[in-house]
């Protein structure tokens, strides 16, 4: 094979690991592969040695998959199903009250989970009162919705 041909073979394989990294979305292992094989592309439209076009693809996806596949395992891990934006990420959480939440309907009082402060609400037909620990079971508009812990739950 002439030099002419690998710039095509170089060509024809960023391509099809570019599209093989559609096929398997969110690792990047294939993306990485296309990196290595685009860099050797240009090394060969530049007339570089065919020694040089390995050596470029071997160790550019190399560097692409030291790089890139660890950052798709994050993105994956973050973007799953049960994972929760916004106020909602608050679901589920354990949470203080830090000012007691009244019996009546609509009624806020104010809680603290972690650091942030969130007025609360309570569905049920008593209060709850200040130093309490509850759980937050549902986001109403600005208003957590929360409801008292068991005495065996921590």
């Amino acid at each position: 094979m002439d030099g002419d041909d690998w710039r095509w073979i170089w060509l024809g394989l960023t391509v099809a690991f570019a599209v093989g990294e559609l096929a398997i979305p969110g690792t990047f292992f294939v993306l990485s592969f296309a990196v290595g094989a685009g860099i050797a592309t240009i090394a060969a439209f530049l007339d570089g040695s065919t020694g040089l076009q390995w050596a470029l693809f071997v160790g550019f996806s190399t560097l692409a998959i030291l790089l890139l596949v660890p950052l798709g395992r994050r993105l994956a891990k973050s973007e799953g199903p049960e994972a929760q934006e916004g106020a909602t990420r608050w679901v589920g959480r354990v949470a203080i009250v830090t000012e007691e939440i009244p019996a009546s309907p609509h009624a806020t009082g104010r809680v603290r989970v972690e650091r942030d402060e969130w007025r609360a609400e309570f569905d049920g037909d008593d209060g709850i009162a200040n130093g309490t620990r509850v759980k937050v079971v549902a986001v109403r508009g600005t208003r957590l919705v929360v409801a008292p812990l068991e005495s065996n739950e921590s």
